[in-house]
């Protein structure tokens, strides 16, 4: 395998991933999939019994990845869609998806960051901009974090998924520097070291699991945490 070494020199600019970097995400959604169904039981408890619980809620949701392919990079239309689907499916009012969605939106910005994540992004912004890139629907500034960025970039509203080179290309034009002066962090292997590196940036890869490295190109530096990245610099 290529192994190329990290120029901290180089970089001007860091842009990084939320879910699974920043916080884990599958807490937050079992957690906001039960809101939801404890808000179906009281508003609409035809679907509430015809999806009875959140690994049926889970399952309508993947469903409409297939039946709607379109709606693949924006996940709050996804849900959205999916809530609708198990209402009409139940004989429900489908109108009612629009507040189903809201509540579950809300508790899903209800993450519990990692231990280090504030003194990473307080690290980070101190030295350079940076730029969040996600692929899910996390709002950094409703979650509390949204003064660490200088803009927030979400596949949904971009129109275009990690790891597609045009959002990694974004995240480097909103922080005024060229995609080689970016360094990208991130926790997926594919969607994020390996996009970054195709875009032509550097990439750290966080990998608390210790998987294998799945790629022929391996990234600039691979740290098992947000505090070995940090170190990075020492």
């Amino acid at each position: 395998m290529l192994n190329p070494s990290l120029d901290i020199s180089r970089i001007r600019a860091i842009s990084i991933d939320l879910d699974d970097t920043l916080w884990p995400i599958w807490p937050t959604i079992t957690r906001a999939e039960a809101v939801l169904l404890d808000w179906l039981i009281h508003h609409a408890p035809a679907t509430a019994a015809l999806f009875s619980n959140t690994e049926a809620l889970r399952a309508i949701r993947n469903q409409m990845v297939t039946l709607r392919p379109d709606l693949q990079g924006d996940l709050s239309a996804l849900r959205r869609e999916s809530i609708r689907l198990a209402l009409t499916q139940a004989g429900d009012e489908p109108a009612l998806a629009e507040p189903a969605f809201d509540l579950f939106f809300s508790e899903r910005q209800r993450v519990e960051l990692f231990d280090d994540a504030h003194d990473t992004l307080a690290f980070l912004s101190a030295r350079y901009p940076v730029v969040a890139v996600s692929n899910g629907n996390a709002d950094v500034h409703r979650i509390g974090i949204g003064h660490y960025f200088r803009q927030s970039i979400s596949a949904s509203e971009f129109g275009v998924a990690k790891p597609d080179a045009r959002i990694f290309h974004a995240a480097a034009s909103a922080a005024d520097v060229l995609p080689h002066e970016v360094l990208h962090v991130g926790d997926d292997a594919t969607l994020d070291a390996q996009g970054a590196l195709e875009a032509g940036m550097q990439a750290v890869w966080i990998n608390s699991a210790n998987h294998p490295w799945p790629h022929a190109t391996l990234p600039h530096a691979t740290v098992g945490s947000l505090t070995e990245l940090c170190r990075l610099w020492a």
